[in-house]
């Protein structure tokens, strides 16, 4: 699936590409209007995101153009917006045939969350259960720590988010990341999920403060447990909330 990205900031295209490359669209970016606008025929992309903020005169000109041709059940727009951004705007917004419209300030994970529940609608049900992020709370019972590939130390942390296909964790001791690159291959992990120790083989995807690995493999069997495990948690967490009795 292509996403259609239309926009300026080099920040704003990493975050994009952190939390909505899981969902499996293929990434297209254009920094200019006149050019998405002649390419879109090429590209036929399956779902476009705007920043409105990159370019406040021209965001309903390309909506309007692109509904003009493609409906909104075949091809969702997402609005980028910045924090100047009126009500009157995004009524114009709706009524042009936008689907959502999400805060620029994708550090938000009520945010991120709004934008991948919007593009997920148009996301075949296998591949939303395969990559669905789950935010880290007490109750879930997950922890993570690893050994630096050097071997000399163990790098312990908070962990942030966990779907099948990685976690986004923050060190205890940023300092202890010195020597631990991107796209580093980390074979010596430990991950907990309620009462199972799993061992799997990551890869740095992303540094920062919040660092985010990719899971390469796991031993035999422990791919399923974890699935398993992140498919029980929202009926552990009506559980905890007493929502639910057993």
């Amino acid at each position: 699936m292509k996403l259609l990205l239309i926009l300026t900031s080099d920040e704003t295209y990493k975050l994009l590409s952190q939390y909505i490359r899981p969902l499996g669209f293929e990434f297209i970016c254009y920094r200019y209007v006149l050019k998405a606008m002649d390419n879109i025929d090429e590209v036929n992309p399956h779902a476009i995101i705007i920043s409105a903020r990159d370019f406040p005169r021209h965001w309903k000109t390309l909506v309007q153009y692109i509904r003009s041709d493609r409906s909104r059940e075949t091809c969702p727009i997402i609005i980028l917006k910045g924090e100047n951004f009126p009500l009157e705007e995004i009524s114009q917004a709706f009524y042009l045939g936008v689907s959502g419209i999400i805060s620029e300030n994708l550090d938000n994970a009520a945010e991120i969350d709004r934008l991948q529940n919007v593009l997920s609608r148009y996301v075949p049900v296998e591949e939303k259960r395969r990559s669905r992020r789950y935010y880290v709370e007490p109750w879930n019972r997950f922890a993570f720590l690893f050994l630096s590939p050097s071997g000399k130390t163990m790098v312990t942390g908070e962990l942030k988010t966990i779907s099948t296909t990685g976690v986004s964790f923050f060190p205890d001791r940023p300092s202890l990341m010195r020597d631990i690159f991107l796209h580093m291959e980390i074979p010596e992990c430990s991950l907990r999920a309620g009462d199972r120790i799993l061992s799997p083989v990551c890869r740095l995807a992303r540094t920062g403060r919040i660092i985010a690995l990719e899971f390469l493999s796991f031993p035999q069997g422990e791919q399923v447990i974890l699935s398993d495990y992140l498919e029980q948690l929202p009926l552990m967490e009506l559980k905890v909330k007493g929502r639910i009795t057993d």
